[in-house]
C-alpha cells in the first residue's frame, strides 16, 4: 500500500512561493493573496472557512495542503506583562518565543533554530546544544501563534508591532527560512510590519550579512559584547573566524546599500568583572566611531550553567555614561520576564542535542558543583 503524499504546509510560504504553488494546481496567482490574508491576518487554518474561494478549490487544497502551526505546550504571562510561549516542534524538541509589551509597542522575540549552532559563553541557549534549523513555517508560526492569542483585535491596535530575530539560534545560520519568514512579517497581505521594525540579530556571520543585503533591508543588530578581539574570542567563539574588524566592515556595507540613512544596533551584554569597566566603554567608543549606531546595554541575566554574574546598576550606568559622553545613544535594557525565565539570554526550550554539548556542560557541573 502506497503511503499518502505529505501535504504542503502553506504557513511558511511568502507571496511569491504561494503564487507558484497555486500555478502548479492550475489556479490563478491571485489565489495566493486570498490565502495569505486568511492565514496571517485572520488566523484561519481551515480551508472550509476560506469562503471567497470555490468549494472545488477548497476540496483540492484539503487533499494536497495544510496550514499547520507549532503546538503550544506552555503559555504564561509574567508579573510585568511579558508573555512566553513554549512551542513543540518534533521529537520532544521545543523553542521559546517571548512577547514584551511596552506601551503601544509589542515586541515579539522569535527563535530561528532548535538550540544554537554557536556557543556564546553568556547565553543559556547555547548550553543546550543544537538539533536543527527551524522551517520557515516554524519561524513564522511563532508570530502566527502569538497574534492568534490576541484575536480579535482592532487593526489600529496591533498586539505585535515589532519582531526581533533574537530568540533561540543564530538566524543567519538558517538563512533561507529566516528570510522567507521575515518577508511574511513585512508582507502587507500578512502582518504588514515595517522593515524598520523587523530586526535580525547576528553574532557575526560575515558572508551571510553580505548575502542578506542582496535580498532584504530589515534592521540589523550586532551581538558584539566586547570591545576587542581578545575578549570577544572568549565570549563569542565565532569571533575567531570572523573578527571584529571584518564584522564591522560587513555591517557598514549592509547599511551603505540601504536607500535611506539608518543605524545599526549594537548589543552589549554587560557582565560583572568581565566587560563592564569604564575602560571597556572607552575602548568601545573608539571602536565604533565610524559606524552610525545606537548601543543597547543588556545586564547579564544569570542561569544555572554559568558562573558569570549580573553587574551592579551603578557599574552599568557608569558604562552608559562613558558612551553617552562620547556622543552615543546608549540605553540600558530593562530586564523583563525573568520570573518566567523569559529574559534576554535565558531562553532554552527543549533540545534533543545532536552536538553532545549539553552533556559536556552537565558533566562539568557534576565535577564542579
Amino acid at each position: 500500500m502506497t503511503a499518502p503524499a505529505e501535504k504542503t504546509n502553506l504557513l511558511g510560504m511568502p507571496k511569491e512561493k504561494l503564487e507558484a504553488f497555486f500555478e502548479t494546481l492550475g489556479e490563478k496567482r491571485f489565489r495566493a493573496q486570498q490565502v495569505l490574508q486568511w492565514i496571517h491576518q485572520w488566523g484561519i487554518d481551515d480551508f472550509d472557512q476560506m469562503t471567497n474561494m470555490s468549494k472545488a478549490l477548497r476540496e483540492k487544497l484539503k487533499e494536497v495542503a495544510e496550514v499547520r502551526g507549532p503546538e503550544v505546550v506552555f503559555d504564561e504571562t509574567s508579573k510585568d506583562g511579558t508573555r512566553k510561549w513554549v512551542m513543540r516542534m518534533d521529537n520532544g524538541n521545543s523553542v521559546e518565543t517571548v512577547l514584551i509589551p511596552d506601551g503601544e509597542r509589542g515586541t515579539l522575540c522569535v527563535s530561528s533554530q532548535i538550540g544554537c549552532t554557536l556557543d556564546c559563553t553568556f547565553c543559556s541557549t547555547g548550553k543546550r546544544g543544537f538539533n536543527r534549523n527551524l522551517t520557515a513555517a516554524e519561524v513564522i508560526g511563532q508570530v502566527w501563534v502569538a497574534r492568534k492569542a490576541f484575536m480579535p483585535f482592532d487593526i489600529k491596535d496591533r498586539p505585535i508591532t515589532n519582531v526581533v530575530m533574537m530568540g533561540m539560534g543564530e538566524p543567519l545560520m538558517n538563512f533561507d527560512n529566516v528570510v522567507d519568514a521575515m518577508n511574511l512579517m513585512m508582507e502587507d497581505l500578512a502582518y504588514g510590519i515595517s522593515k524598520r521594525r523587523v530586526t535580525l540579530s547576528t553574532s557575526g556571520v560575515v558572508p551571510a550579512i553580505d548575502k542578506l543585503a542582496e535580498v532584504t533591508d530589515v534592521s540589523l543588530a550586532i551581538s558584539l559584547h566586547a570591545p576587542n578581539d581578545e575578549l570577544r574570542n572568549k565570549l563569542v567563539p565565532l569571533n575567531k573566524k570572523y573578527p571584529i574588524a571584518e564584522l564591522l566592515a560587513a555591517t557598514k556595507r549592509y547599511f551603505a546599500r540601504l536607500p535611506e540613512k539608518r543605524k545599526a544596533t549594537i548589543e552589549y551584554t554587560v557582565i560583572e568583572g568581565v566587560n563592564d569597566k569604564p575602560e571597556h566603554a572607552q575602548e568601545l567608543a573608539v571602536l565604533l566611531k565610524d559606524l552610525p549606531c545606537k548601543i543597547n546595554l543588556i545586564p547579564f541575566n544569570p542561569f544555572p550553567e554559568s558562573d558569570f554574574k549580573r553587574p551592579s546598576m551603578n557599574a552599568t550606568r557608569r558604562f552608559q555614561t562613558v558612551l553617552n559622553e562620547a556622543g552615543y545613544v546608549a540605553t540600558i535594557r530593562t530586564t523583563r520576564g525573568d520570573d518566567i525565565d523569559a529574559a534576554c539570554g535565558q531562553l532554552v526550550g527543549r533540545v534533543e542535542d545532536r552536538t553532545r554539548r549539553s552533556q559536556r556542560y552537565i558533566a562539568v557541573q557534576q565535577v564542579n558543583p
